[in-house]
């Protein structure tokens, strides 16, 4: 009896070492967010997914839409070019075949211009502008007198959320998806003086409401809620640049908004641990890297760690790693398959990302 118990004990043992070897359990979300491809590029795209992230077995991906798709419940809104929902339906299938979750991803709150150029939603209703006195006709750089890097809608105007939350709708029943990534990055217009419905109000209450609506509304139709996570930073305290965490006060929106929202936590120039700080407050995190080889492999060496270094409740929130890519997808794929050198400076998104992928399928053997 002590023999059979003996062996069904070891059994046991084995079968539970064999489960936590696996690759969802070392890292459960393995992503990439990049832009959405042009329509003449999805062909090209489909097969970058096939090749390159099937492969490594990377189960998320977050398209970066903003106005690129041409969005029949607000036609003025559409940029040149625009993705058909026919060219979506071949990124859906792909996507699918291989078990990807696919995500539309456009900019909400924040990044509604970017230097010079005012992006369709302030262009096209200039009275959502948190701050119409800034023109971006007058950006001259970082830093600036007018302090613009780029502009922000007012989460208070009457009217914003009718036209967003169409465009949210639209785009996430064309990508047939059960999540939305909203953006909400690099807030630096919020609550100013000369907004007569923010002026003087909590930044972080206004923050924390913007996302707790967006959120509210996706809910609606069972969808998650993704966003970056460097305005829920302390800048002052962690010592991080005002890009990756927030000096305006926003950060203490962290504890006021619902805890089913997906963090993406980036840091490009260091593996900084902050995943650690979201999941201690009960979010669901992935951390996310760009141009660095090292600093990326880092991050999805350090989120492995963690999950196996943690208590049960915590392990569950450190969910996984997203890979970043900021520049065009075409511009992208040239450089990842060698058809165009890449500038030196700050790195490399094609080599970066080819050594996550490496590291994601030696992961995979283990």
């Amino acid at each position: 009896m002590r023999k059979l118990i003996f062996l069904l004990l070891a059994s046991m043992t084995v079968g539970i070492t064999a489960i936590a070897q696996t690759l969802d359990e070392r890292i459960p979300v393995r992503g990439l967010a990049v832009a959405a491809p042009t329509p003449q590029d999805v062909k090209p795209f489909i097969r970058f997914i096939e090749e390159e992230l099937v492969p490594a077995k990377l189960n998320l991906l977050i398209l970066r839409v903003d106005w690129g798709y041409a969005y029949e419940s607000h036609p003025e809104l559409r940029d040149r070019n625009p993705l058909s929902r026919a060219d979506v339906d071949k990124l859906v299938a792909v996507c699918r075949k291989h078990g990807i979750r696919l995500v539309p991803h456009v900019n909400l709150l924040g990044h509604q211009s970017w230097a010079k150029e005012t992006n369709a939603l302030l262009r096209v209703y200039p009275e959502f502008d948190e701050t119409p006195s800034v023109k971006t006709e007058d950006y001259t750089g970082w830093p600036n007198p007018q302090g613009l890097y780029c502009k922000s809608y007012c989460p208070l105007h009457p009217d914003v959320h009718k036209v967003v939350f169409d465009i949210v709708d639209e785009i996430c029943d064309a990508f047939q998806t059960d999540a939305f990534h909203a953006g909400m990055d690099e807030v630096f217009y919020l609550g100013e003086k000369e907004c007569p419905r923010c002026k003087g109000r909590d930044r972080a209450e206004l923050y924390a409401g913007e996302v707790r609506t967006i959120h509210d509304h996706l809910a609606l139709s069972g969808r998650q809620l993704m966003i970056w996570g460097d305005r829920l930073l302390d800048g002052r305290t962690t010592g991080l640049g005002e890009w990756e965490a927030s000096y305006n006060e926003t950060w203490r929106a962290i504890d006021m908004i619902p805890k089913d929202i997906l963090i993406c936590d980036w840091h490009y120039e260091r593996a900084d641990l902050s995943g650690v700080y979201f999941a201690m407050k009960g979010l669901p995190v992935v951390s996310c890297g760009y141009r660095n080889p090292e600093t990326s492999v880092q991050q999805v060496k350090d989120m492995v760690k963690f999950r196996t270094q943690t208590n049960r409740e915590t392990k569950k929130y450190l969910q996984g790693y997203v890979h970043t890519i900021w520049s065009g997808a075409n511009a992208f794929l040239k450089a990842y398959y060698g058809k165009e050198e890449e500038s030196a400076r700050g790195g490399s998104d094609a080599k970066a990302l080819k050594a996550v992928l490496s590291y994601m399928k030696e992961l995979a053997k283990e």
